[in-house]
């Protein structure tokens, strides 16, 4: 899969519409459910792709800790995927805005990028948190992972991912990173 990149600090920002299943990076970050167990869109996919292994994996992260709650993010093994790891995490369910959706979706991203700091993960690719059937509207949830991303490569972390990819799945989530993207990062 091929994407448009753009370098910002030390490292860069590539969108790609596909599927994320099929990309070859260090991370994949799987839009998870509290549970760990699997579920529809990217969070099933990512399990039927990844296999047995995954699964496992999530159910010693149940017994350990009782799941995953919202905003927070966890790594398991990828299985057969051509990552290395997936990082689970939970996006917040679109109440309005008054819930602190906007904060609990900011700290899916913060969460996962410091677990790819933590096991030195040179690339991490996101699909789009929480816009599917949790309905958070994809213009502003776009906005705040365009801006995790670019707060986290002006860091400037030695250890932490170098490129961060977005894997849209649909034109419409592209569309609007392809447009964060021009607007704040012009060629």
């Amino acid at each position: 899969m091929t994407g448009n990149s753009r370098a910002i600090g030390s490292g860069k920002i590539t969108i790609i519409q596909g599927d994320i299943t099929r990309l070859h990076a260090d991370i994949i970050v799987n839009a998870a459910n509290s549970s760990l167990m699997g579920g529809g869109g990217v969070d099933g996919a990512i399990h039927r792709a990844g296999g047995p292994a995954i699964l496992e994996e999530c159910r010693t992260i149940v017994r350990r800790q009782g799941g995953c709650q919202t905003g927070e993010a966890v790594i398991t093994t990828a299985g057969q995927l051509a990552a290395r790891f997936v990082i689970h995490t939970v996006g917040p369910v679109w109440q309005g805005g008054h819930r602190e959706e906007a904060r609990l979706l900011r700290c899916c991203y913060e969460n996962s990028l410091k677990l790819a700091e933590a096991h030195e993960a040179a690339s991490i690719a996101f699909p789009n948190i929480s816009t599917g059937v949790y309905g958070y509207p994809k213009q502003e949830a776009a906005s705040i992972a365009w801006q995790s991303a670019v707060d986290d490569l002006l860091r400037g972390s030695e250890k932490g991912p170098k490129e961060i990819i977005f894997v849209c799945f649909d034109r419409d989530n592209a569309d609007i990173y392809e447009k964060l993207m021009s607007e704040q990062l012009p060629s």
